[in-house]
């Protein structure tokens, strides 16, 4: 015990000393006259593919693929200890944080040792490599403070990550790269690029640029470099255990290949050498699961170096080194070199002519819906734990495990869709898991806040569906209450599945609410695995500042009348759809033969009006915000039998479905609602609500039939009037818009001779839209899914995918989703809205996104168990600008509350704000509030972030330039006068602040 005191003694006085030499300071040195080549060790390690993220870590199942990433640290680790040149970079904190946690303290002093003398250098350091077409950019910002705090927490500022490392995404947004900026970073790399885009930027020497990371915020300049050989060492020069390429033999040997290994070694460093700018090149050494023989890997990549560095005394130019993705960064910052800009994005990805990585942005609908709930439940679990100040063990564990899960989900196989069917109900199993967990966290701090130690303060899951087990058997005398996440009062409609019955709905201060009682679809009711005691939703408007409770509760009945206008279904007959009063049916259209008096079917209130084609079934115009356009929505298919989880292939033309729709229409002076039966197996909800500016559409798709054994993608078009001119608009990660051109890029020219369909899809996170002079056309969406503008006018969305294709660009199964024995069955929401061109028009469709992706969230429980209510008071975000969205209110730390506040306009939409939070302050029991970068964990005032040189900007500089913050970091206390604790949000800006707080 003795020795081990002593040991961990001088262990801790080497890293004292060592602490001076992390980061930049610790890089290797380099020559100015020769060529510097930075190996970079590393290993990709999936949260999840082909296996588990379990199955990864832990090493079975070997049979599907040889990964075991414990043994990968095991190994590294003890490599690096026994040589101090030797370098490792680790991205995924995820796999990281699990190994940490099983190490012993003489091991972890090891491992602090390495980081702090720069040996061990965390790059990226969010909880998972994520993806960057289908993410939400809350999500990602989330999944970064979650791994960079574990990492900050642990090591300091010596193991913060500042590099990203994007290596495996499928194509890179430009969202990705201002958020790097905003959390410090100073540059990133990444290893798929178009095909063609790559050649040309060979060609151009322009494979490391100067991206400009936001067309609104200014000196967001991110450096950008892109690998050539993907993300692997050098063709012949792997050396892991899961290659088979030759060791470098030394010595006597007969078989002694020194002199051909080290020839093939520079002849491709100076092929490399030719297309980048400096003098510097970076090789990575390392591919997926590779370094679990750590041994293997570093004893020939030394005799590598040794051997290529001997050369150097004959006049050889090259100069070979262990280094990490920082140092090399470091280096191209220190050469002050100029680079070319960019200023769009690199989506789609394509690597051949035939294959367009766009698939993969609707792939696996339900799960891209699913993680968007993950991610609602834990921003309303997180808000509640900072206003109820909870802070057991238990309430901390779950809404820890619910940050980790979405950050696993933000992986790059697992929000796309890309993984095994295994996984992906692996992913699900989690995610479901994690949710619960973040519902109990909610439901013990609405216990509190309410002073309602017996409220159930129950989540329903199930309400994608229009059940809910709470109300199953009655609605009678239950309480909903109501989390707003946003920062101001909201105003929305509320649905909950009951039985037929009489409802009056009441607010808090005992006052009826207006209510109408909805059938639910015949379609929804149908559904094998869905129980049907509620065949109806009642539905209500709520206005909701933070907590609210309505009350639900049976009244007389009325009598009952079957309204039968039209020919019902065979399909609604069965299901026997009786219709209350205050709900009337007014239109029902069975065949497209039949014979009609009247030519279309008027739907209004006091906004929107809506024209349906009688002869079609189908929406025919829109009028709203004084404007009216034929807009024309129909469904379609294209059949394929090439496509996979990540690629939409088309193998023949758009087969539209044109058959006429089945339609009825119900009106209340709430909502009305047209209900269309597409085919057997589409079906949609037209729905318009008194007082919401908007047209929703919630679509039902499945099971995809795939008995002709082709594969299908299922789509839906709005077709106008509009004239676009081939430009339309797509949104990055929820946050700025992009512009789009048909069959055009930013950059090069892309090859669109075999998929021009394919090829013109984008994913859509949250909107896009197309506009003329005088109307512009928007749809939003409630989850990722990929889009297009085929022509103009018109705007198509990806609703699901059903394939029998197995290819050999990933999980070799065909994404096939099988849900109770049969195809998948989805349904989610689409919003329409059109407007007039006009400045600042589009703010209104910002604000909308936030409601769509952040509403209510229901939490129910029996109001014969409910008190007399003395609520606790509450901060109020209401004096917030318009514009400013609370995006994040957590809690931190024991003592720490960490908040962060975006301006969600951009340039052409809002102005600056300014807004004082001494009230916030004071009601979350502030001592004192720092101003942090984006991800919470580095010190605005220490931010310095490397600045590169812009082609064409002007003479280089003499010494190298930094950023840092454009504005004084905010940093005040209790004791400081409120005009001191003003903050200002320019267009699209995001601030970020820690806010410590008295304990009791």
């Amino acid at each position: 015990m003795k020795a081990l005191a002593i040991l961990l003694f001088f262990l801790g006085l080497h890293i004292v000393q060592s602490e001076a030499v992390c980061g930049y300071e610790s890089c290797p040195e380099t020559k100015s006259n020769m060529i510097n080549i930075h190996l970079v060790p590393h290993s990709h390690d999936d949260l999840g593919w082909l296996k588990t993220a379990d199955q990864y870590y832990y090493g079975n199942k070997h049979s599907i693929q040889h990964a075991g990433v414990q043994y990968i640290f095991d190994t590294v680790v003890a490599e690096l200890s026994k040589d101090p040149r030797r370098r490792f970079i680790q991205v995924e904190t995820a796999f990281f944080a699990k190994w940490w946690e099983d190490q012993s303290e003489i091991k972890k002093q090891l491992v602090k040792k390495l980081v702090n003398e720069g040996r061990l250098e965390f790059t990226g350091g969010a909880w998972s490599m994520n993806d960057e077409a289908a993410v939400n950019y809350q999500s990602v910002i989330d999944q970064f403070a979650v791994g960079l705090k574990f990492l900050n927490d642990n090591f300091g500022v010596c193991g913060r990550p500042r590099v990203g490392w994007q290596i495996d995404a499928f194509g890179h947004s430009r969202e990705q790269a201002s958020m790097f900026a905003q959390m410090g970073f100073d540059g990133q790399f990444f290893a798929r690029m178009d095909q063609n885009d790559k050649n040309k930027r060979v060609d151009n020497l322009g494979l490391e640029m100067i991206w400009d990371a936001s067309e609104t915020l200014k000196e967001l300049d991110f450096f950008t470099g892109m690998l050539y050989n993907h993300y692997s060492a050098p063709p012949g020069f792997c050396f892991d255990s899961l290659c088979q390429d030759d060791p470098i033999i030394d010595g006597k040997s007969y078989d002694n290949n020194v002199k051909s290994r080290v020839d093939d070694f520079i002849n491709y460093a100076s092929n490399l050498a030719g297309y980048y700018r400096s003098n510097h090149i970076m090789v990575p050494m390392g591919d997926d699961f590779q370094y679990e023989n750590a041994y293997m890997n570093y004893k020939n990549m030394d005799k590598l170096i040794k051997y290529v560095n001997e050369r150097q005394a004959s006049g050889s130019k090259y100069n070979v080194f262990y280094s990490t993705a920082g140092c090399y960064l470091n280096s191209l910052h220190r050469s002050l070199q100029s680079w070319p800009n960019k200023t769009q994005d690199f989506l789609p990805h394509s690597h051949e002519a035939k294959s367009f990585w766009t698939g993969f942005f609707t792939s696996r609908p339900t799960q891209k819906r699913f993680e968007r709930d993950g991610n609602h439940m834990l921003q309303v679990a997180k808000q509640l734990s900072v206003l109820a100040d909870l802070s057991s063990e238990n309430h901390t564990k779950d809404l820890d495990y619910l940050r980790q899960i979405m950050g696993v989900m933000q992986h790059h196989d697992a929000i796309t869709g890309t993984e095994k069917q295994e996984v992906s109900n692996d992913y699900d199993r989690l995610l479901y898991d994690a949710i619960l967990g973040g519902a109990n966290t909610a439901r013990d701090a609405l216990r509190l806040l309410t002073d309602q130690p017996n409220g159930e303060f129950k989540s329903c899951l199930r309400l994608n569906i229009s059940e809910c087990s709470f109300t199953k058997e009655s609605a009678d005398n239950v309480m909903v209450t109501l989390y707003n996440p946003l920062a101001r009062t909201s105003t929305q409609y509320v649905r909950v599945p009951v039985k037929e019955e009489n409802y009056q709905v009441t607010d808090e201060k005992g006052r009826v609410v207006a209510s109408a009682l909805v059938p639910v679809p015949w379609q929804v009711l149908s559904l094998d695995f869905r129980n049907n005691n509620t065949q109806h939703e009642l539905v209500f408007k709520a206005s909701v500042n933070k907590i609210a409770n309505y009350y639900i509760k049976e009244v007389d009945k009325q009598d009952k009348i079957l309204l039968t206008q039209g020919k019902k279904s065979s399909q609604e007959e069965e299901f026997k759809m009786e219709v209350p009063k205050r709900f009337q049916k007014v239109h029902s259209l069975k065949s497209g033969t039949e014979t009609h008096d009247e030519e279309e079917t008027i739907v209004e209130n006091s906004l929107i009006k809506l024209v349906i084609d009688n002869k079609t079934g189908r929406l025919k115009t829109v009028e709203m915000n004084g404007v009216s356009e034929n807009i024309e929505q129909t469904f379609g298919m294209y059949k394929t039998a090439r496509s996979c989880h990540y690629i939409f292939r088309q193998d023949a033309d758009l087969e539209v479905l044109e058959d006429a729709f089945d339609f009825t229409v119900y009106e209340s002076d709430l909502v009305k609602e047209v209900h269309q039966q597409v085919n057997e197996w589409i079906s949609q909800v037209i729905r318009i609500y008194e007082g919401v500016n908007r047209v929703e559409f919630e679509w039902l798709v499945g099971p995809v039939p795939i008995d002709d054994e082709l594969g299908k993608e299922i789509v839906t078009i709005f077709k106008s009037g509009i004239s676009s001119d081939g430009v339309f608009y797509t949104d990055s990660n929820g946050r700025e818009m992009i512009r789009r051109e048909k069959d055009k890029r930013e950059d090069f020219s892309p090859d669109l001779s075999e998929q021009p369909v394919s090829g013109n899809y984008y994913p859509v996170t949250s909107r896009m839209a197309l506009q003329d002079s005088s109307k512009r056309m928007v749809l939003l969406n409630d989850r990722s899914q990929g889009g297009a503008s085929l022509e103009n006018g018109r705007l198509e969305m990806m609703l699901h995918r059903r394939h029998i294709f197995a290819d050999g660009s990933g999980a070799a199964e065909a994404i096939n989703e099988q849900q109770f024995g049969k195809g998948l069955i989805a349904r989610g929401k689409l919003f329409l809205s059109l407007n007039a061109v006009e400045d600042g028009v589009t703010a209104l469709e910002r604000m909308a996104e936030k409601e769509i992706h952040l509403p209510f969230w229901k939490f129910f429980s029996k109001s014969s168990n409910i008190l007399k209510e003395v609520p606790k008071s509450l901060p109020d975000f209401n004096d917030l600008p318009q514009s400013v969205h609370l995006l994040t209110m957590e809690p931190y730390s024991k003592d720490e509350i960490l908040l962060r506040f975006e301006n969600f306009l951009d340039q052409y939409e809002g102005n600056v704000v300014s807004f004082n939070i001494r009230q916030i302050f004071d009601d979350l029991g502030g001592l004192e509030i720092r101003e942090t970068t984006l991800d919470g964990n580095l010190p605005l005032s220490d931010m310095k972030r490397l600045k590169f040189h812009h082609d064409g900007s002007g003479p280089s500089p003499s010494t190298p330039e930094y950023f840092t913050s454009l504005h004084k970091p905010l940093a005040v206390d209790k004791s400081q006068e409120a005009s001191d604790f003003s903050v200002t949000l320019k267009p699209m800006q995001i601030r970020t602040f820690i806010i410590k707080k008295e304990v009791a």
